[in-house]
């Protein structure tokens, strides 16, 4: 019997569309012969659609006629089943629209990749492919990252971290920066991805102009030093807590100081290859670095990976200070845009094999948290009278 996948993209986001291309791409990939592939669409307003025209990305282009294709539906848990409902109710009809085993969300960015759509997913007793809540927050949150990571002693820029409230007085912030960096610097929010609302500011005034940029997409951004002599790394690892291993490393090419989102999904190679994603970002594969650095990076990966307990695939984006010969952890991306599948293919794991690899972790880790107690019976409630206004604090045993 096939194990019926709920793919699950979309949502409220401002890397909504990369999370379609991305989604859409997993869902051609992926072995029919050992999955039903079931796409559940999440709009800008985290509604949930249902229908088989979300396979097609020729579809998105008009989002609204492709709605009137699909049925809305939502969510729900009976006992061990999972099931997909129609909504609005209806009193007659058919009201169930299908059930799934394994959710596997390709998702990226602020209310979907940050631990909130798992968190759903968990309380709905939901297998999920990828990592868990908290690592998945802490992904997405660079400066908690950063101060976990710095504790365990993994190298990474320090940094200082502003919400708007203290933007409310920018001339204090802008001193407080100069006062810790020198020119120049990276201004970004703590929590996108996709370096959306990132920018380099060179002198105060640059500085304020990307203070409100990143301050446009998030209440809190995050200030550390710009390295000028830069070559950016990307590694991906594939596991969970028991075994993980590297991808190949690559080097992403820029057109810009700092990689831009146009530069990710908005070039020529995006413009002539339509959903190919991140794959079709500009790069050397394998990195241009000597083999003990790659090995550096490929372990340091690897025990970040396990370290911040994340499961499935992950990208680690690393710096190199050309100057000074040191890495630099720079950010973890918890669901990367094509799921990486480029980086393993270097290392004869074909995007098929990556996809199927990544569910059984799904299923393995469902089976390891089965084993756990998370509750047991008691009959505090059934002695609720003999507590009083006080509660069960107020007594005394």
């Amino acid at each position: 019997m096939k194990i019926k996948v709920a793919v699950i993209f979309g949502g409220k986001s401002t890397e909504h569309e990369i999370s379609i291309i991305s989604a859409v791409q997993a869902m051609n990939n992926m072995d029919t012969e050992k999955y039903d592939i079931i796409p559940l669409y999440l709009t800008k307003n985290n509604e949930f659609y249902f229908g088989e025209a979300l396979r097609n990305i020729n579809e998105y282009r008009n989002i609204k006629s492709l709605l009137e294709k699909c049925q809305r539906v939502i969510l729900v848990n009976d006992g061990t089943k999972h099931k997909i409902i129609k909504y609005p109710f209806k009193l007659f009809g058919k009201k169930i629209l299908g059930e799934f085993d394994v959710a596997f969300p390709i998702v990226h960015g602020t209310n979907v990749e940050d631990g909130t759509l798992q968190g759903f997913l968990k309380t709905l007793n939901v297998p999920f492919v990828g990592c868990g809540v908290f690592a998945s927050g802490l992904g997405m949150d660079k400066f908690a990252m950063k101060i976990m990571l710095k504790e365990a002693g993994f190298p990474v820029l320090d940094c200082l971290r502003f919400n708007a409230h203290d933007y409310q007085e920018p001339a204090q912030v802008i001193e407080k920066i100069e006062k810790k960096f020198a020119y120049p610097v990276i201004v970004k929010p703590v929590n996108l991805g996709s370096s959306i609302g990132i920018s380099r500011a060179d002198d105060k005034d640059a500085l304020a102009k990307s203070l409100d940029t990143a301050f446009s997409f998030a209440d809190m951004v995050l200030v550390e030093r710009a390295i000028t002599n830069l070559k950016e790394i990307n590694c991906a690892v594939l596991g969970d807590s028991d075994e993980a291993s590297a991808s190949e490393c690559e080097e992403p090419l820029t057109s810009h100081e700092i990689l831009s989102y146009q530069d990710k999904y908005m070039g020529d190679g995006a413009k002539s290859s339509g959903s190919k994603g991140m794959q079709s970002l500009k790069r050397k594969i394998p990195a241009d670095i000597p083999l003990e650095q790659k090995k550096y990076i490929q372990e340091m990966a690897v025990k970040a990976f396990q370290y911040l307990d994340c499961n499935g695939v992950a990208r680690i984006d690393f710096m190199i200070d050309e100057a000074e010969g040191k890495v630099y952890f720079n950010e973890i991306n918890t669901i990367p845009g094509s799921l990486s599948f480029y980086l393993w293919e270097p290392l004869g794991i074909k995007y098929k094999e990556l996809l199927t690899h990544l569910i059984n972790l799904a299923l393995k880790r469902e089976r390891k948290e089965s084993e756990i107690v998370y509750s047991f019976d008691t009959n505090v409630l059934a002695q609720a009278g003999s507590f009083g206004a006080k509660g069960s604090k107020g007594s005394k045993l």
